[in-house]
């Protein structure tokens, strides 16, 4: 079950108290409970979402999900074209049969799923109501989740990760804020006035409102944990988030989308960061980790290999899309072919075998490359890269977005000392003036190689 037979009894036990709120509005257990109801004779088999942050869409979401229908959460800027096409695929799957608001078979399909691909449409994967379910019991025991939290989620719900935060407070019972569009300053009202103790967000979000909070001063001494997902949280962005929320634990994980949650590890308040490292904490609750071989053999400690995993929260795998390495399945362990070792119990991330770059005989990948570089001070973020070379093979190349002012190739070299390995470093360095950006607003480094062959103005040389 998601969270509709829980939603139940929170509008039963506290129905006048607030379940959702979106920028302004906002709207009562009960509220959102009997709204969700009054739309299941409009909602079919499956309902493509595909809006903008609202309090109807968190009713139709509500619907949308009831018996064992199904639901597809898309991105709005997505081209008209790209949405029709992924609806025209999905129509006719789930199942309406049902008035009544409730969780279907804990095996159904509740949700589609989508993760970009190397084609135009993305691929679409499948979740089941229990890999929710066992979700939602490991992330609320991992982050302490309870009734008594407010969770700001300032992005778009089409976003796997707010989508997820908001199911989550709905199935724990615990009120759920978003913004209908981020803004730095509608996010620290909501702070403000609405006692946000939680908050679930990208480490870009966390920089902006932990910086522009100080300079503001914008008081967020009520928030007791911050949720950071999607890239490694550096080093200038946990000092500004320390001194702006200085009682937050600060929560990192990684996970897939068609995984759900691997490891995480929690900051305790004061609490350092592994600057410039690639650990990301230990195996998330109900989750069992290993490092394999392509033949399923277990690796030993800190041999490199697939991040495999065994947990219930695993998804059924793809509607369409599926290459056969996507989602794979070895010895009764899944692996979307993310790299890493574990050393200690900790699980280290290099990232896709795809983007390794083998230098001189050297296996270096970008994901620990970007990481150090985007410790160094004066560094807002690096993309590294693997470009053609006559003598090794490939050379390790890196553009840098400098935080403010000049940067130079001596100033990068001096703050890799310590972090990175020397046969790691890169033999040249490039000021970006953008980052490399695919059309579909992804970080691309093959966009920035070809910057940088065509000598494109974005990409400036450093001596």
């Amino acid at each position: 079950m998601p969270f509709l037979d829980k939603l139940h009894i929170w509008a039963d036990e506290r129905p006048h108290d607030t379940a959702v709120v979106v920028g302004t509005s906002r709207i009562t257990w009960a509220g959102l409970r009997d709204a969700a109801a009054k739309l299941l004779g409009a909602s079919g088999p499956t309902t493509v979402l595909a809006e903008p942050n609202s309090v109807g869409f968190v009713e139709r979401y509500a619907a949308a999900v009831a018996g064992e229908r199904r639901c597809a959460v898309l991105d709005p800027l997505w081209p008209a074209p790209m949405i029709e096409e992924v609806a025209s695929r999905i129509a006719g799957s789930g199942n309406a049969a049902g008035d009544a608001l409730v969780d279907g078979d804990p095996s159904s399909t509740f949700l589609v799923g989508m993760t970009s691909g190397t084609t135009s449409v993305p691929k679409a994967f499948t979740r089941s109501r229990r890999s929710w379910q066992v979700s939602f019991e490991a992330s609320i025991e991992f982050f302490g989740l309870s009734k008594d939290d407010h969770t700001l989620a300032p992005g778009p719900l089409s976003a796997s990760l707010n989508l997820y935060a908001l199911s989550e407070c709905l199935y724990a019972g615990a009120a759920f804020h978003t913004l209908e569009s981020f803004d730095v300053g509608d996010a620290h009202a909501a702070i403000s006035h609405d006692g946000i103790t939680r908050l679930v967000l990208v480490p870009t979000m966390l920089r902006l409102l932990s910086e522009r909070g100080l300079a503001g001063d914008v008081d967020a001494s009520g928030i007791r944990s911050i949720i950071c997902a999607g890239s490694k949280l550096d080093a200038r962005t946990l000092e500004a988030a320390r001194r702006w929320a200085p009682h937050a634990a600060i929560y990192e994980y990684y996970g897939a989308s068609e995984l759900s949650f691997v490891s995480g590890t929690r900051l305790a308040a004061g609490e350092p960061l592994d600057v410039g490292g690639t650990g990301i904490g230990t195996p998330f609750p109900g989750v069992e980790l290993s490092i394999l071989d392509d033949a399923g053999n277990v690796l030993p400690e800190g041999a490199h290999g697939n991040i495999s995993v065994r947990s219930g929260m695993v998804s059924n795998g793809y509607l369409w899309g599926d290459d056969g390495q996507a989602l794979r399945c070895l010895e009764g362990w899944y692996t979307v072919g993310d790299q890493g070792y574990l050393r200690g119990g900790v699980l280290h991330i290099l990232g896709r075998r795809s983007d390794m770059i083998v230098t001189s005989g050297k296996n270096v990948y970008p994901h620990e490359v970007e990481l150090a570089l985007a410790s160094v001070p004066g560094i807002e973020v690096a993309v590294a890269a693997g470009a053609p070379d006559d003598i090794r093979g490939q050379k390790v190349i890196a553009g840098v977005v400098p935080a403010y002012g000049a940067v130079t190739a001596t100033q990068l070299r001096t703050g890799l000392d310590g972090l990175l390995a020397r046969d790691k470093w890169p033999l040249q360095y490039y000021v970006l003036s953008a980052l490399p950006m695919t059309d579909r607003g992804k970080v691309s480094r093959k966009v920035l190689l070809d910057w940088i062959k065509n000598h494109d103005s974005r990409a400036q040389p450093l001596g």
